[in-house]
């Protein structure tokens, strides 16, 4: 093991000595991204950074934001919003695109409108559920922009609640919009799973009183084992696209396809697409959750140095039949300035293969360092001093 400045370490990892290539994969869809977020290894990059319109994908930041508001105690489930006439009058009939069948002056909770918006992909939700937490949806759209800024999504703008056709403000890339779908899945694991994998929803009635019942478009849900999202959208000038996610096995991956021409088009590439990420890939174990992975120095702590600990189980992201030797390193900015909490993320697992770009994944505390008093600080000293 050598050490070298800046903090960082290098180990080798060993597997039997064979090599394959990354496995082949020709998109159908003229965008199209797919990642390992239990590795962080980039599988799959067709025009990841291309922009382009987002159609009701733009929706996925908007549910992310009234997570967040969840999460944050700043938002409840139960709350009433009242739908303004104003706002139904814009938002029903067919000219609208995809309903929820609100009706004016209805009041609805957040959690029927984040059904609404998820499963039955309503503009006419997204609109009522940003005024209800804003005031205005331009005042909601501040709020996304924000959040994207935050999540370092420097390749999109939104300019609508749901992604209608703004003559261009709203815009993503496909690799901003698998980082937004991580960002919820990991930020917000609970509401990810209380409302992306519902099937079907029943909100309002025909003219003729019958409840109205819509399923959820997701073209995995039911087609790839552990499929639990994400949104579809569809515009003329976006075409047809799908953001999802699907975890079998403790390997989450993310996908997106945007620019495909037909309906049944994206559900054969949103399936083909991810069940080869399945099956053309695997996960080779590194460390175990909690195993110790190395250590790193601290400065002006009760103690010199903490354990970098893996906080999951950590794995590396390889084709089916690859085998060989891989390259793995551990950063920090170092020394660590105490205090330094038990789990907190000091460091990065820097992991390279000859078939994927570096795989990142994070290594934390594994164990508290109070800062050091007067006499420790002077003792750690006198023992830098020395050696």
């Amino acid at each position: 093991m050598k050490k070298l400045a800046l903090g960082i370490l290098f180990l080798t990892v060993s597997l039997d000595p064979l090599v394959a290539n990354a496995p082949p994969y020709e998109s159908a869809a003229p965008i199209a991204y797919m990642q390992d977020l239990s590795s962080g290894a980039v599988l799959y990059d067709k025009g990841a950074e291309t922009r382009i319109p987002p159609a009701s994908m733009a929706k996925m930041m908007t549910v992310h934001v009234a997570f967040k508001l969840i999460k944050e105690g700043k938002l409840r489930l139960n709350q009433m919003i009242t739908v303004r006439p104003e706002t139904w009058q814009q938002w029903h009939g067919p000219a609208a695109g995809s309903t929820m069948f609100l009706s004016p002056n209805e009041q609805v909770s957040v959690e029927n409108l984040l059904h609404g918006i998820v499963t039955l992909s309503g503009n006419d939700a997204c609109v009522v559920l940003a005024e209800g937490i804003a005031g205005t949806e331009q005042a909601f759209t501040d709020l996304m922009n924000k959040e994207a800024a935050r999540l370092g999504l420097a390749n999109s703008h939104f300019g609508t609640s749901n992604g209608w056709p703004d003559e261009g403000r709203t815009y993503v890339t496909a690799r901003d919009l698998a980082h937004l779908a991580a960002a919820t899945v990991q930020e917000t694991p609970d509401l990810y799973r209380k409302f992306y994998a519902t099937r079907s929803f029943t909100w309002g009635k025909t003219m003729g009183g019958n409840e109205i019942k819509q399923d959820n478009r997701n073209p995995i849900l039911g087609k790839i084992a552990g499929a639990d999202g994400l949104k579809t959208g569809h515009t003329e000038e976006a075409g047809y696209g799908f953001t999802g996610s699907a975890e079998q096995n403790g390997r989450r991956l993310v996908m997106v396809v945007a620019g495909l021409t037909s309906f049944n088009g994206r559900i054969e590439e949103s399936v083909r697409f991810m069940d080869w990420g399945f099956k053309s890939w695997r996960a080779q174990p590194l460390f175990r959750q909690g195993a110790t992975v190395e250590t790193a120095e601290v400065q002006q702590g009760s103690a010199t140095s903490v354990p970098l600990v893996a906080p999951r189980n950590l794995a590396v992201t390889l084709p089916l039949s690859a085998s060989g030797n891989i390259s793995v390193k551990v950063v920090y900015t170092g020394p660590i300035k105490a205090p330094i909490a038990k789990g907190q993320q000091i460091a990065q697992l820097i992991v390279s293969t000859p078939d994927t770009d570096p795989q990142v994944m994070p290594l934390v505390a594994g164990e508290d360092v109070a800062e050091a008093g007067f006499f420790g600080r002077l003792w750690n000293g006198l023992k830098s001093l020395f050696g």
